[in-house]
């Protein structure tokens, strides 16, 4: 009777969300990680088609214009979307599909799809906030100055995601979400079926 669902992770930059993603795809098999479409210039390391699929604003604009995102969004001067057909076939074969996306991104499907499972990834101090975004040396001072201020912002949406997550260490981080995700696969709500189910098999045996 398992079903699959989508998962969304936010948080501000330099909340931790690649890392804590990674480390939970590290620790299970049953999550599919959604790669989104950006039009930022790849970091170092970045791979296309593994991180991000990296396109052109052109590009980006006719899949807005197609209808092939799930949701998009412009943060930080650039654009980030999400393929729609992806999500939805993964879903359907009942894995669980994890979407890292920004606020913007996560409001645009919690209007469109009410089923998915939101969780907002806070830093345990902001002090700490701003030094791993300086700390990953990737930024200019103006970019860092942005992002932090943005993330004061992007607090105050909080109250519309289904759970909070403090990563203060990255191992407790994921047990956290891991047992959000056990709940979430026993949630009556997504097992419309179950009475349907048992009587059959009863009926079999």
């Amino acid at each position: 009777m398992s079903k699959g669902f989508l998962l969304v992770l936010s948080g501000p930059s330099g909340s931790g969300k690649g890392t804590v993603s990674q480390a939970l795809m590290e620790r299970r098999n049953d999550i599919i990680f959604s790669t989104s479409i950006t039009t930022r210039q790849p970091r170092p390391n970045e791979v296309d088609g593994e991180n991000y699929f990296f396109k052109t604003k052109e590009e980006f604009e006719k899949m807005v214009e197609n209808d092939e995102l799930l949701e998009y969004a412009y943060v930080h001067t650039n654009y980030y979307g999400t393929p729609k057909e992806f999500v939805f076939n993964e879903i359907e074969k009942g894995e669980i599909v994890l979407l890292e996306i920004d606020v913007q991104g996560a409001l645009q499907i919690k209007k469109k799809y009410k089923k998915a499972v939101f969780i907002f990834l806070l830093p345990p101090t902001m002090e700490e906030l701003k030094k791993r975004i300086v700390n990953r040396g990737t930024e200019t001072e103006a970019d860092i100055n942005t992002r932090f201020s943005n993330a004061f912002k992007e607090l105050d949406f909080v109250g519309e995601y289904d759970y909070f997550v403090v990563n203060d260490r990255v191992e407790q981080a994921v047990k956290d979400i891991e047992n959000i995700i056990a709940a979430e696969r026993l949630r009556v709500k997504r097992h419309d079926d179950i009475k349907k189910n048992l009587i059959e098999e009863g009926e079999i045996r």
